[in-house]
């Protein structure tokens, strides 16, 4: 049962994300794939709300497809986003990023309280996700640190909604 809704988030995900993957196919013609940033995949962690391990592949001179295993005591959940990036304050290396994607968690043995009584259960839940953020790449070693906000909606099986921010901080390793 855990693994067919499992199946079912990321096949999920995947058709919410196909519409921001046409944004993310970006046509243009410098030979530097991020821009200001001067790499092209990055792999790391982001310590926040949603911690975990991230993985960013960049699909042109300044869109990025960013992956994000989240993992929690009880939980864990995958996040797909795709980025836009911009050049920030003029600075070699710094770039504000933006865009959005979706996110699939399965959790197991939360606890659940209805009138006087304790339950234990498992849960799952998709939602949509939203991203906004600065990156400085630096520029003569290869690690990128980001500060960033993902706010999301996220509705489960056992019929509740959240509404987030999800501040987090991200390390990456640059190549």
């Amino acid at each position: 049962m855990k693994q067919t809704k499992i199946i079912l988030a990321v096949l999920l995900i995947g058709l919410l994300t196909l519409p921001f993957i046409s944004l993310a196919q970006d046509t243009g013609t410098s030979p530097n794939y991020s821009g200001n940033s001067d790499y092209r995949t990055a792999v790391g962690v982001r310590v926040g709300g949603t911690s975990g391990l991230t993985i960013k592949q960049f699909t042109g001179a300044n869109t990025a497809i960013e992956g994000i295993v989240g993992v929690w005591p009880d939980a864990v959940g995958l996040t797909i986003l795709v980025e836009k990036y911009v050049p920030a304050f003029n600075v070699a290396g710094l770039n504000w990023y933006y865009g959005g994607g979706a996110h699939a968690v399965a959790e197991t043995d939360r606890v659940y309280y209805e009138g006087r009584r304790y339950y234990r259960g498992d849960d799952f839940g998709i939602g949509v996700d939203g991203m906004l953020g600065i990156e400085y790449k630096i520029l003569p070693i290869p690690f990128a640190i980001s500060l960033d906000l993902k706010p999301f909606v996220e509705f489960t099986t056992s019929g509740y909604a959240f509404l987030a921010l999800d501040p987090g901080v991200g390390v990456k390793v640059a190549f």
